[in-house]
């Protein structure tokens, strides 16, 4: 991991005024800072100036964080040190340099005490800041799908992800560029800092292998996203066999697991991908459509064309040619 810029630590390091009341003998989060109401959720009203869709502040430190949830999207990001994070009354996740977790709008979360050399970054993201940043992700990405809903307030996925990417720079630079713009309150950094959220989920979704914890069943999610990863790399000659026993899984629990969680079986998810690359190909190239229909694995043109015709109303060459 490389170490982050001394000029920004200095500033990162410094004591809040709040860690100096910490210090001085209370000993506990003031929660009227945080809230108004009974239950502790953050509100983004005592985080964020008027008109602002996301900043950053230094987590507190030298105290015991209560249990909480926000109602915006909180992404954090370990500087130096480590913090404990207990998540849901269930998962205990421990956040060391370089690492990132992302918690969405449901998810409950209780820190215990951080040292002095123990600084994270909380960035605090209204949803429609993404807004941009998924848009830089072009065409259809179950993957994408999948990392973008665990953020969504409602989502019935995960609720947090745990990003452990302290080896992968291009990750690194980006989040430092993002803290360094917010700290300073750079020009236009509005755009600068959504263009640059864009730029890290690209770079997260080349990395999802990186996720080492999403929710209350780790390793559940974790085939599951193996899953649609593979499928996203492997269209063309996936096997459903060959990936169980790569996951060291059966086929019929494989099956049930991604059924679960994503509300498709397996087949129905690889001829998603399938046809989705179809029409990406039909649009932006001019290969014949036998040649398409080879590129993205099949064999049998006329279950090819039946389908699509299924899905589209239409054959794929008045698909295309409905383009020009």
């Amino acid at each position: 991991m490389r170490e982050i810029h001394p000029d920004l630590l200095r500033k990162l390091e410094k004591i809040t005024k709040e860690e100096e009341i910490i210090l001085s003998g209370k000993n506990s989060v003031e929660k009227t800072l945080y809230t108004t109401k009974k239950e502790f959720v953050i509100d983004s009203k005592k985080m964020l100036e008027k008109g602002k869709l996301i900043d950053v502040r230094t987590h507190t430190r030298f105290t015991h964080f209560p249990k909480h949830k926000h109602n915006y999207v909180e992404i954090i990001y370990m500087c130096t040190g480590s913090t404990t994070h207990v998540i849901n009354d269930a998962s205990q996740v421990i956040l060391r340099a370089g690492d990132l977790l992302f918690l969405n709008q449901n998810a409950y979360q209780e820190i215990l005490p951080a040292g002095e050399k123990d600084i994270a970054i909380n960035f605090i993201v209204l949803p429609e800041f993404f807004d941009v940043a998924f848009d830089m992700i072009s065409g259809e990405n179950m993957l994408k799908d999948f990392i973008v809903d665990s953020l969504r307030q409602d989502t019935k996925k995960s609720s947090y992800l745990h990003f452990k990417v302290a080896d992968i720079l291009p990750i690194q630079n980006l989040i430092e560029n993002m803290i360094w713009s917010l700290m300073n309150k750079q020009p236009n950094n509005r755009k600068i800092n959504q263009t640059t959220m864009g730029l890290l989920f690209l770079q997260l979704l080349n990395y999802t292998d990186k996720i080492e914890k999403t929710d209350n069943d780790p390793y559940d999610n974790f085939i599951t996203i193996s899953v649609l990863r593979y499928i996203e790399e492997n269209y063309k000659d996936a096997s459903l066999t060959r990936l169980a026993g790569e996951l060291n899984q059966s086929v019929y629990l494989l099956s049930k697991t991604v059924k679960r969680n994503t509300g498709y079986t397996y087949k129905e998810l690889l001829q998603m991908k399938r046809f989705n690359k179809a029409v990406e190909l039909l649009t932006n190239t001019k290969l014949p459509v036998t040649d398409i229909i080879a590129a993205v694995g099949y064999d049998n043109t006329s279950y090819f064309h039946r389908v699509f015709k299924e899905k589209y109303n239409m054959t794929p060459r008045k698909y295309r040619a409905g383009l020009s």
